[in-house]
């Protein structure tokens, strides 16, 4: 991170919004706002925000699918493999 860079009051951004934006694109690293001295927002780039967004959901189910385990909400890979089968079958 390039504190000088990436760190921006929210009158700098007004200022310089197609140059901010540029640059959000261009490095793919996150700016910092700030308002009075003291962090308000985040801009990010489409991409890294896709892409955070997606990781934050895999975690989501990988910590559900641990709290399952843990809870004991789990069956055999048999069982589990036959009762979507039979699921399947009953669709038309």
């Amino acid at each position: 991170m390039n504190l000088k860079e990436d760190i921006r009051p929210i009158s700098y951004i007004k200022a310089n919004a197609a140059e901010i934006l540029e640059q959000v694109n261009e490095t793919h690293r996150p700016i910092y706002v700030t308002q009075n001295g003291e962090a308000k927002a985040v801009l990010l780039d489409t991409e890294s925000y896709e892409k955070m967004k997606k990781t934050i959901g895999l975690l989501k189910l990988l910590t559900q699918s641990e709290r399952d385990i843990v809870d004991g909400k789990v069956l055999p890979q048999d069982i589990f493999f036959a009762s979507l089968d039979s699921e399947m079958e009953k669709r038309p």
